[in-house]
């Protein structure tokens, strides 16, 4: 783990679940796997505090722990699900698309509290709900019931693993922490639940006092409340379906961007053949992406994460799949599935002859795919990079030792018509940064310089991982410059707050528009200024942060896609 990952991870940690957390967690991150006793000696915490944190980090699958041979059980942080919390918001927009408010909200809840059941999942959402509606209105709980079918149907969240049963009389000591486990054939199967009933809203304080209190007497007097019907099922949001989902997306853009285009279907290819009839530009423009979009949707609960293609579909499948806006003929369809199969990119692979012929989608990045969102890697991320910290003419010697692969300095002088010297130095700048490589190829077996021939050609992996670095260093820096904006104007945060809270106290006991314009003034104009500019400073901030994020994205799937390489 790089010292930017580290970082990043501790700034996580301590933004989300304390300083506490943060220690232990950080303590994990630096040392590997560690037993509860070296934990507590190196964080120098408390034992119940140390247990605590690592009660909240396993709840959120940011720790895992093994039984070793000896019986002590050991603790290891996954660095990477801890950095997977910067990509948090983009799931929970992503659920909001798909499936309305209530996904957002459920995803939401599931990302917030680790892992939930169906039961107090739905609940918890039908109130929030209830306080966004009108006077009168409530959300039902069926709504939101068939919201969260819909996403386990869909893979979104699964079930997390359980301890399995063991035989009562069993006479095998229990082991010193469960091992957990789950069929896959279960982990998508909803309890028959019926959820009956409506969201509540808030009460008001007294009312809140009032069944605080009533609830520490049944707790005192060894009450408990009723036990849910689907207790011990707890759910969990499928991080990796959302990422399927994610690169799923940039392929559909992918082949909107090079296979349609905006004012009509190419008639001809290069060579001057004619690849689509005129009546083509009758139909809607943006046909080639959506055939992909219907194979990826037909595909995406049979896929597999990691798998380079998607399961074989027949021409008739896909023709009865497609929307019903895109009215195309069986014969158009079997020709723009044969142009995506042609196209050197090879979006679409043809793999039978059976129904029509057989298709699937490559959906892998990295050398073995021929394409990566938007343009072939590494040129969307990395020029912009070299055109920023190196000039546009080192951005030229890249473009063309990507196309030639290959070359020497001097083939680089005279293909970029750039002179010797400063050739020499852009190269050198980045060899010293990983952008570039150099290769030596001897004539002879004793490696004179004299006979050697020295090629300079791009290591793609290498620049991939300075750019991942680049980003986390990147992101890292955002989010202390965001604490150090709210640092610095915490006193104006929090009186802002209490003319809040008051402004609300008092609209709810109906004062009058005098009172309340005399409330608003006790935030005077500079102070209201100031609000609006950290406001303002914090946004741009925050999208900042997912915008390195969907790079970091881009960049972590096609280093993965290429490690998985056989």
């Amino acid at each position: 783990m790089t010292q930017a990952e580290l970082r990043l991870c501790s700034l996580l940690l301590q933004e989300h679940f304390g300083e506490i957390v943060e220690k232990v967690g950080n303590s994990l991150l630096r040392t590997g796997p560690r037993p509860l006793r070296l934990l507590v000696g190196d964080t120098g915490l408390l034992p119940d505090q140390v247990k605590k944190a690592l009660c909240v980090l396993i709840q959120h699958s940011l720790v895992r722990y093994e039984v070793q041979p000896r019986g002590s059980v050991e603790y290891e942080a996954r660095s990477e699900r801890i950095l997977r919390i910067l990509r948090y918001p983009r799931y929970i927009y992503t659920a909001k698309t798909l499936y309305g408010d209530p996904g957002e909200l459920l995803v939401e809840e599931l990302l917030l509290h680790g892992h939930l059941p169906m039961s107090c999942a739905v609940a918890r959402v039908a109130d929030r709900l209830t306080e966004t509606m009108e006077d009168g209105k409530t959300m039902d709980y069926t709504e939101v019931s068939s919201t969260f079918v819909r996403l386990a149907d869909t893979h979104f969240i699964q079930r997390c693993p359980i301890v399995p049963e063991s035989p009562r009389n069993s006479k095998v000591p229990p082991a010193p922490a469960p091992a957990l486990a789950i069929a896959e054939s279960d982990m998508y199967v909803v309890p028959r639940l019926s959820l009956v009933g409506k969201g509540k809203r808030r009460h008001s304080c007294d009312e809140e006092e009032e069944g605080e209190n009533k609830a520490k007497r049944q707790k005192q007097e060894g009450g408990s409340s009723e036990t849910p019907p689907d207790d011990g099922i707890y759910w969990q949001v499928n991080l990796e379906r959302f990422h399927q989902h994610f690169r799923a997306q940039a392929l559909v853009s992918a082949v909107a961007s090079r296979m349609d285009q905006v004012c009509g279907f190419p008639l001809h290819s290069h060579s001057g053949a004619e690849l689509l009839p005129l009546s083509f530009l009758l139909f809607p423009i943006q046909t080639s992406s959506e055939v992909v979009r219907t194979m990826l949707r037909m595909s995406e609960v049979t896929t597999a994460s990691g798998a380079s293609h998607t399961q074989p579909l027949s021409s008739n499948e896909i023709f009865r799949s497609l929307p019903a806006g895109y009215n195309i003929g069986k014969q158009v369809l079997d020709q723009y599935l044969a142009l995506l199969a042609d196209d050197p990119l090879e979006f679409v692979g043809k793999s039978g002859d059976s129904g029509g012929g057989t298709y699937t989608v490559k959906v892998t990045w990295g050398p073995g795919a021929s394409w990566a969102p938007p343009s072939p890697f590494p040129h969307p991320s990395l020029i912009p990079l070299l055109l920023h910290s190196f000039g546009s003419r080192c951005a030229r010697i890249f473009r063309l030792l990507l196309r030639k692969k290959h070359l020497e300095q001097k083939q680089v002088e005279d293909f970029a018509m750039i002179p010797a010297k400063e050739a020499k130095d852009m190269l050198y700048r980045m060899l010293s940064e990983n952008l570039v490589s150099l290769q030596e190829i001897p004539k002879t077996p004793d490696h004179a310089p004299s006979r050697t021939f020295y090629l300079y050609t791009v290591n793609v992996m290498a620049a991939a991982r300075m750019l991942l670095h680049r980003c986390y260093k990147s992101v890292a820096n955002l989010m202390e410059r965001r604490q150090h904006e709210m640092r610095e104007n915490k006193r104006l945060l929090e009186k802002s707050q209490r003319v809040e809270a008051i402004l609300a106290s008092m609209q709810a006991t109906g004062a009058e528009a005098a009172q309340l314009h005399e409330v608003e003034e006790m935030i005077t104009g500079p102070e209201r200024q100031q609000l609006e500019n950290l406001k303002r400073n914090v946004n741009k901030i925050d999208a900042s942060e997912n915008q390195v994020d969907e790079t970091i994205f881009v960049l972590e799937s096609f280093i993965e896609s290429t490690m998985k390489r056989p």
